[in-house]
C-alpha cells in the first residue's frame, strides 16, 4: 500500500529510466506524472510494424534482469505473473571474413572451451582473462554502478573506498584493445572483446581496459530475450506504472522546466503550466539544458564531453528463413581499427563496416510472416555534425547488402520485402538524444565516468536527471539504476 506523501513528480520522457523513476517515486508517495512527446512509451525501446514484420527498434541485448523485477517486487508485484524471460546459450553468433564462425556460450567454462577450440588462445588464457573481468567488476560494482559519484559521503563507505583504492587493478590507465592484445595472440578473440566497447558508442583504441567489465555482465552473468521481444520491458513497466496511479501523457512535449529562485516549481507544455515539487528529466541532459532551460548557466565540463557514436539501422522484413543465423549475429569488419579510426577521425562511415543483425522471429515466429525473419541490421556511425546523410545512408545500404552477400553466401536484394531506415538524423528527431549519439557521452578517456552528468542538478533545488545520458551511462541495465540512484536522492 502506497503511504500517499501529498507531493507531486514530473518525469519529462518515457524512456525505460524515465518510466522506472516514475515507479519508483510512485512507491515513494509521490503523484507522478510522466510527459512524454511522441505518441508511444520506451524512447529508444520502443517498437514498429512494416509490412507483416515487427522490430524492436532500439537496444536488443538484455542482461542483469533482476533490476526489472525489482520494479515490480517493489510495488508489490510478482514479476512472473507480468513479465518473463529467457536465458540465451549461445548468445552471439560471429562471423570473419576469413569463414571462421565462432559461437559465444554461457558461463566461462563453455564460453572459454568453445573459442580456444577454434582459435590460437587457450581455454586456461580466457578464463584467467575472464577472471580478471569478474575482479574488474566487484571493484567497480559499487563506486560506478550504485552510487552517485557526486556526493562526497559516499565515498566514505567501504564498498567505494575498496574500489578507490584498488583503482590501478580496473584497467584505467590502459586501453581495451591494449588489455585484450596483451591476453590473446588470435585476433578473432580481441575483436571479440574489443566489440564490447561499442555498448557505450567507444572505441576499444580509445576507452579504458575497465570497460571489459560488459564481456564478464553478458558472459558470466548472461544475456537474456523478454519473452515477446524487448518492447515487452517497456510495455509490462509502463503497464506497472499506470496500475499503482502513474499519469502517462503521450504527445504531449515539455517546453521549458519553471524554476523560481533556484528551485523547480514545476514544467510548461503547450497546455500551460503545471505545478511539482520535483523534476527528474529522462531527456538527454545536453537537450535538457539546451531546450528546456537555455537560461540557465550550464555545467559545461559535463554537456561538452565528446559525443558517442550514433548508428544506421535497416529494419528489413526478409522473405527467407537463415538457419546459420540466431537471435545476435556480429559479421565483422577485416580492420577493425580503420573502422573506428573512420568513424572517430574521420567522422564517416567505413566501406567494410562491422554489422550486427538481430532477428527476434527466431525466438518471437510472429515477428514475421511465415518462411520469413525481421532483421535489424546495424552499423556504427558518427553522431551528426552535419554530414549528407542521404548520400552516406545509400552507401550504407550497398556496403551492408554486399558484406552480407559476401559472407553468408547469398543474395538478400530481391529477398527485402519490406525496409524502415534510421540515420543519426531520424534518432536525433525520435529521442531527442543530442546529435543522434545514441549513448550520450563517449567514453573515449579514462575519465569519462567521472565526467557524466550527475543525477542532480546542484545549483536547482528539485531537479533530478536519469537515463543514459548521466551516470552510470547507457544500456538497459545502467539506465535502470540510474533511475535507482536518482531516486534515492530524494528524501
Amino acid at each position: 500500500m502506497i503511504k500517499e506523501n501529498n507531493k507531486s513528480c514530473a518525469v519529462i520522457g518515457a524512456g525505460i529510466s524515465g518510466i522506472a523513476a516514475s515507479i519508483r517515486m510512485r512507491n515513494k508517495g509521490y503523484k507522478v506524472t510522466v510527459y512524454e512527446a511522441n505518441s508511444f512509451p520506451g524512447g529508444k525501446l520502443s517498437t514498429e510494424t512494416n509490412n507483416g514484420y515487427r522490430f524492436d527498434m532500439g537496444p536488443s541485448v538484455f542482461t542483469m534482469p533482476h533490476y526489472v523485477d525489482e520494479l515490480f517486487r517493489i510495488s508489490g508485484k510478482e514479476p512472473r505473473e507480468h513479465f518473463n524471460y529467457i536465458q540465451l546459450d549461445p548468445v552471439y553468433h560471429y562471423f570473419f571474413e576469413d569463414g571462421t564462425r565462432l559461437d559465444s556460450y554461457h558461463g566461462k567454462e563453455k564460453f572459454a572451451e568453445q573459442l580456444a577450440s577454434k582459435t590460437g588462445d587457450s581455454k586456461e588464457d580466457i578464463i584467467k582473462y575472464l577472471d580478471k573481468t569478474e575482479t574488474i567488476y566487484k571493484l567497480t560494482e559499487e563506486v560506478f554502478l550504485k552510487n552517485s559519484l557526486h556526493r562526497l559521503r559516499n565515498f566514505f563507505t567501504w564498498p567505494i573506498l575498496r574500489g578507490i583504492l584498488n583503482f590501478g587493478k580496473i584497467g584505467a590507465f590502459d586501453t581495451m584493445n591494449g588489455a585484450n592484445e596483451k591476453a590473446f595472440k588470435d585476433h578473432r578473440l580481441i575483436k571479440i572483446f574489443n566489440r564490447y566497447s561499442t555498448y557505450n558508442g567507444s572505441s576499444p583504441y580509445l576507452s579504458p581496459a575497465t570497460l571489459n567489465v560488459i564481456a564478464h555482465v553478458e558472459i558470466v552473468k548472461g544475456a537474456f530475450y523478454p519473452v515477446g521481444g524487448m518492447f515487452s520491458i517497456t510495455d509490462s513497466l509502463v503497464k506497472l506504472a499506470k496500475d499503482i496511479g502513474v499519469e502517462f501523457k503521450f504527445s504531449t512535449p515539455v517546453r521549458e522546466i519553471l524554476i523560481e529562485n533556484k528551485k523547480v516549481t514545476g514544467v510548461r507544455t503547450d497546455h500551460g503550466k503545471e505545478a511539482h515539487d520535483i523534476v527528474i528529466s529522462n531527456m538527454d541532459v545536453y537537450n535538457s539544458y539546451q531546450k528546456l532551460m537555455p537560461a540557465v548557466k550550464k555545467p559545461v565540463k559535463s554537456l561538452d564531453q565528446p559525443k558517442s557514436s550514433s548508428g544506421i539501422i535497416f529494419y528489413w522484413g526478409i522473405k527467407k528463413e537463415f538457419s546459420e543465423l540466431g537471435l545476435h549475429n556480429i559479421l565483422f569488419s577485416e580492420n577493425y581499427e580503420a573502422e573506428f579510426d573512420t568513424i572517430f577521425s574521420k567522422k564517416t562511415i567505413y566501406h567494410d563496416p562491422t554489422i550486427y543483425l538481430n532477428i527476434t522471429s527466431k525466438h518471437t515466429p510472429t515477428d514475421a510472416p511465415p518462411g520469413a525473419e525481421n532483421w535489424f541490421s546495424f552499423i556504427n556511425v558518427p553522431n551528426n555534425s552535419g554530414q549528407d546523410w542521404n548520400k552516406l545512408v545509400d552507401e550504407a545500404r550497398e556496403h551492408m547488402i554486399n558484406k552480407i552477400n559476401r559472407i553468408l553466401k547469398t543474395d538478400i536484394r530481391p529477398l527485402i520485402d519490406a525496409e524502415l531506415v534510421f540515420d543519426p538524423r531520424v534518432i536525433e528527431k525520435r529521442t531527442s538524444s543530442a546529435f543522434g549519439a545514441i549513448y550520450g557521452n563517449s567514453s573515449n578517456n579514462k575519465f569519462a565516468a567521472f565526467l557524466r552528468h550527475a543525477n542532480f542538478s546542484k545549483d536547482i533545488k528539485g531537479l533530478y536527471f536519469c537515463g543514459g545520458s548521466v551516470h552510470p551511462g547507457p544500456s538497459i541495465p545502467l539506465c535502470l539504476l540510474s533511475a535507482k540512484i536518482t531516486t534515492g536522492l530524494i528524501k
